[in-house]
C-alpha cells in the first residue's frame, strides 16, 4: 500500500512510518516545506493547499497533524493554534480527498480521549456521551471534519503514548529518575494509556481491515490510575515516588492544561478495537513499562 501520513515527523507518525515499510508497504510524508525526496508531498494546510491529484495514488491516508498539547502552559492564543491546527489539517486532507476521480480507501484521522470530558470512575466507550471542555470539544469538531471525507473514515481516539521516546513522559521521568516525583493531584484519577508500538501496529490493522469504520478507543486493555503508573515507573526504576503533587500548585502554575490532560480522569475500554481482532503486545501496565524502560 501507498499511505499518506500527515504528522509524519512527530513521535506516531515516525514509528507508523517505520513499521509500514517494514511490512512492505510505502509512507509518504506530508511536508509543508519543499519536497526533498520521493516521499514527500508538499501541502499548506492553513491555507488549505493540499493537489487532490495525490490522492488518486494512494491507498490510505492517516491524518495525525496538530501542534502539540504538551507546550504549557496553554496561552489563549495557543489554544486558537491547537485548535486551527486539526481542523486546517482535517480539512485540507478531506477537501483532497472528495475533489479526487479515484479516493483512497480509507481516511484514519485522529481525534483523542479529550472528547470524553473528565468523567470519574465511568467506564467509557466509543458510545459514551461527549463531554465538556476544550479538548472535549476540539475533538467533537476535529471528527464532524473528518466525518464529511468521501470515503472510509475510522477516527482514532487517541491516548497517553508510552514511548521510549519519552513524549508524554518526557518531562516527568527525570524527575521520577531523581526520585523526587509522585502521583499528581490524588493520584485517583484514571490515565488511559497505550505503548507507541502499539499505537502504530492499530493504526495499521484499522487501515487493512475493510470492515472497521467510525471511532476506536485507542487504549490498551489494563486500565490504570495516575498513582499507578507512576507507582510502577518507580518501582521498575528502583526510586521513590512519595512527593504528591497538589492540585492547586498544578492549576496555579499550568492553568487549564492541568486539568484537561493530567487531572482528568478517562476509564477507558478499548473493546471496539479488541474484537476488530487486535492483539495488543504490550496489555499491561507492567508490559508497558518494561517497554519504555528497555
Amino acid at each position: 500500500m501507498k499511505v499518506l501520513i500527515s504528522g509524519a515527523s512527530g513521535l506516531v507518525g515516525t514509528e507508523l512510518a517505520s513499521q509500514l515499510r517494514a511490512l512492505g508497504h510505502q509512507p509518504l510524508r506530508l511536508t509543508r516545506s519543499t519536497p526533498k525526496s520521493a516521499d514527500e508531498v508538499f501541502w499548506n494546510p492553513a491555507a488549505g493547499q493540499l493537489d487532490p491529484t495525490v490522492m488518486e495514488s494512494v491507498d490510505a491516508v492517516v491524518n495525525l497533524a496538530g501542534a502539540t498539547t504538551g507546550k504549557i502552559p496553554w496561552t489563549k492564543k495557543y489554544m486558537r493554534e491547537i485548535a486551527d491546527s486539526r481542523i486546517n489539517s482535517t480539512t485540507t486532507l478531506v477537501n483532497a480527498i472528495n475533489a479526487a476521480k479515484n479516493k483512497p480507501k480509507v481516511l484514519v484521522s485522529g481525534s483523542a480521549s479529550g472528547i470524553y470530558g473528565d468523567r470519574g470512575d465511568e467506564w467509557l466507550d466509543e458510545s459514551s456521551s461527549k463531554g465538556e471542555g476544550f479538548l472535549s470539544d476540539l475533538a467533537f469538531e476535529w471528527e464532524k471534519a473528518a466525518n464529511k471525507a468521501d470515503t472510509r473514515v475510522v477516527l482514532v481516539r487517541t491516548t497517553l503514548v508510552m514511548s521510549r521516546k519519552l513524549g508524554a513522559l518526557g518531562k516527568l521521568m527525570p524527575l521520577l529518575k531523581l526520585g523526587i516525583a509522585g502521583p499528581l493531584g490524588s493520584g485517583k484519577q484514571w490515565w488511559a494509556w497505550i505503548s507507541l508500538e502499539d499505537q502504530a501496529r492499530a493504526i495499521i490493522h484499522l487501515i487493512e481491515n475493510e470492515s472497521c469504520s467510525g471511532p476506536y478507543n485507542l487504549t490498551a486493555p489494563e486500565p490504570a490510575t495516575c498513582a499507578e503508573m507512576i507507582h510502577e515507573l518507580g518501582r521498575q526504576l528502583k526510586r521513590p515516588t512519595f512527593i504528591r503533587v497538589p492540585s492547586l500548585a498544578m492549576k496555579l502554575l499550568i492553568g487549564i492544561a492541568a486539568e484537561e490532560l493530567l487531572l482528568c480522569s478517562q476509564k477507558m475500554k478499548s473493546h471496539r478495537l479488541t474484537e476488530s481482532g487486535f492483539e495488543f503486545k504490550h496489555p499491561t501496565l507492567r508490559e508497558s513499562v518494561g517497554y519504555v524502560l528497555s
